[in-house]
């Protein structure tokens, strides 16, 4: 008997844990319940306005279709036409550098002087090489004029003479070598002092004073600011019906620049990644344009059916657009879709057809 009243003390226990829980789950779904709106009155949706009589002296325009033109987008850089990467001849150490990058140049200005006293002394001692070689030629000169009038009186032999007029050759063999030698030298000492090949902007400064320089390394990297092109990459497809000097639409996106740009070369290699090809132009310059900046080309692709309306024709509100359509003699308000600009006008994607009638907004502020 008691293990019967224990058993259903237990059961008894469960079941009011059990009616807890399903306490609590009914008090939760009656808070979402409240929370989303289920014992409130509902809110009934309010009437489209009926539509307005079309006031007096509205202006009136009837849509129609219009070709305009179908472009495609190549993305580019702009890049210098005159680019060139400055770069030692000799090894030696930098003890001056004359420029900062960013900063303008002439030709033939001074960018970095390398140290050039082993330089200095080689073309000093050609110098004395010279001196000696001529003073050589000049005994060689006067051994063989000696030798020439002996001959003459039958005083030497003919073998004598051909060794006087060897001497000569030498000698005078000698004089130029150290001539050129000479050049040579200069030339080597003039390494020593790198200067700008055009007016241009430095850019990429890689050295500073007291650097080492190494043959062919770069030290500055220079282009001309005056002449500058866009170059793209175009699909295959359409880089073959471009040709060099026809006209095409670039623009600069960082600056709001837009131009008529001429095809200078397109590059007659294809890209076996991306099967493009690499078109260059060249245009108009803005100012503030550099190196590097991000561009775009706009490829014609011919002409499209499009209904355009004057940009006062439509009311914005939010993110919807909205133009007023005159029907029956009233005025609807009708939701469109709005594709590119095109000055004062804009395209309409969706939401009229062709024929319709619009009520041009500057006439219409009574309709709203």
């Amino acid at each position: 008997m008691n293990t019967r009243l224990a058993g259903l003390a237990v059961l008894l226990r469960e079941l009011r844990s059990w009616l807890l829980v399903l306490i609590g789950l009914a008090a939760v779904l009656w808070m979402l319940l409240w929370a989303a709106g289920i014992f409130h009155p509902k809110v009934h949706g309010l009437a489209d306005p009926p539509p307005r009589t079309i006031p007096q002296g509205a202006e009136l325009v009837a849509l129609k279709s219009v070709d305009i033109p179908r472009y495609e987008t190549a993305v580019g850089t702009i890049q210098a036409v005159h680019e060139a990467a400055v770069a030692s001849k000799i090894l030696a150490r930098i003890e001056e550098v004359s420029v900062t990058a960013g900063q303008k140049v002439r030709a033939g200005e001074v960018l970095v002087k390398l140290q050039d006293q082993d330089l200095r002394a080689r073309l000093g001692q050609v110098d004395s090489n010279l001196v000696a070689a001529q003073a050589r030629q000049v005994q060689a000169q006067s051994e063989f004029q000696r030798a020439n009038s002996l001959l003459a009186q039958s005083a030497i032999s003919q073998s004598e003479y051909q060794s006087r007029e060897a001497d000569l050759r030498s000698a005078n063999a000698e004089v130029q070598r150290a001539k050129q030698s000479i050049e040579e030298a200069r030339i080597q000492l003039s390494f020593a002092t790198i200067a700008a090949p055009f007016d241009g902007i430095i850019v990429d400064k890689q050295v500073r004073a007291g650097d080492t320089a190494v043959p062919g390394q770069v030290l500055f990297r220079i282009y001309d600011p005056t002449q500058m092109q866009l170059v793209a990459q175009v699909r295959e497809s359409l880089a073959l019906s471009l040709k060099p000097g026809q006209s095409i639409n670039a623009s600069l996106d960082a600056l709001k620049f837009e131009t008529q740009a001429t095809i200078s070369e397109v590059v007659p290699q294809a890209d076996s990644a991306t099967h493009s090809f690499e078109v260059k132009v060249k245009g108009a310059l803005p100012e503030g344009i550099y190196s590097g900046m991000f561009g775009r080309l706009k490829l014609p692709l011919g002409t499209e059916p499009a209904i355009l309306v004057p940009q006062d024709s439509i009311t914005r509100i939010g993110q919807l657009a909205m133009v007023n359509i005159a029907e029956d003699g009233h005025v609807r308000r009708r939701n469109v879709q709005l594709g590119r600009e095109y000055g004062d006008q804009v395209q309409i994607l969706a939401g009229v057809r062709e024929g319709e009638i619009l009520l041009v907004r500057k006439t219409a502020a009574e309709v709203r």
